[in-house]
């Protein structure tokens, strides 16, 4: 609390706001960050305003205030609202918000959602959930608010977003070809609730018909399984190259590798081979459906 104007006023800390931290490892937001950090500093000084005194005027304690101008804090975005409003920037700082935007989302999650944006050809094996392009704002919500230790609301909202965003890849043109397999127990799992699984079930229900889609279902009386080490995904781009993932295999990094990809591929290929045929597959989510 601080006293202003006689009146205690509560001013927000890094408690309020848990997870939004700069990624040291991320060159590329930590640069962002640092850039309208220094320049937030820079209006601060020149409108005569202690940090102290900017911190009460926009809602943020001091060493908020110290934080996010030495780039180690992503300022939301009411606060750049909030400081363009009493620096008076006529809208310069609130542009920022943009800029911030791009490196709020996780550094990976940033990268793959690149990659998935370039790619030609889309192959994916989930084991345990429903695939991320694929859920739902409400499943993915779910989902991510199951996770333990939990995340602060703001940040699963933030998350949220971040996963939907990656599902712009349905809506380009050309279409890219892509393909799922996923495990009937994971279909199976109500997560979130009856009416959040019927939607969810009839997503993946919406998306398994499209054109460019092929949607497989690995059953779980299938008695050889060759995707027991975890998940996969590759990517295949226009000029011939390829990037790919697996949860089992070469610590779980992305490669590029021809001979590394030749064995995921080889993965993934019979993975597909003992999953269930796509319109099998399709008419089992429809019989789930219907049991829910």
């Amino acid at each position: 609390m601080q006293q202003v104007d006689g009146n205690a006023v509560r001013l927000k800390s890094e408690a309020d706001e848990p997870g939004w931290e700069v990624d040291p490892d991320d060159e590329w937001g930590v640069a962002v960050i640092a850039t309208v950090g220094r320049q937030l500093k820079l209006r601060r000084e020149a409108a005569g305003m202690r940090a102290a005194e900017f911190g009460v005027a926009v809602g943020y304690g001091e060493d908020m205030v110290y934080k996010i101008e030495g780039g180690t804090r992503i300022p939301q975005p009411e606060y750049l609202d909030k400081a363009d409003e009493v620096l008076g920037a006529d809208g310069l700082i609130s542009a920022m918000k943009e800029d911030v935007k791009k490196v709020r989302y996780p550094k990976k999650v940033r990268e793959l959602g690149k990659l998935e944006a370039m790619a030609v050809e889309i192959g994916v094996y989930e084991c345990n959930i429903v695939a991320g392009l694929l859920q739902t704002p409400e499943h993915v919500r779910a989902v991510i608010g199951a996770a333990q230790p939990p995340y602060s609301p703001d940040d699963v909202e933030r998350m949220v977003a971040a996963r939907l965003a990656r599902q712009s890849v349905f809506e380009r043109d050309p279409a890219p070809s892509i393909h799922f397999v996923m495990e009937e127990a994971s279909l199976r799992r109500p997560i979130g609730g009856t009416m959040v699984w019927r939607q969810q079930l009839e997503r993946l229900l919406e998306v398994g018909r499209l054109h460019n889609v092929v949607l497989q279902v690995m059953p779980m009386n299938c008695e050889v399984h060759s995707g027991l080490d975890g998940r996969i995904e590759l990517l295949k781009f226009p000029d011939g190259t390829a990037v790919g993932r697996s949860d089992g295999a070469f610590n779980g990094r992305p490669t590029s590798d021809p001979k590394r990809l030749r064995i995921l591929e080889l993965r993934y290929g019979t993975i597909r081979a003992q999953a269930l045929p796509p319109r099998e597959s399709l008419i089992l989510i429809e019989q789930l459906l219907g049991e829910t």
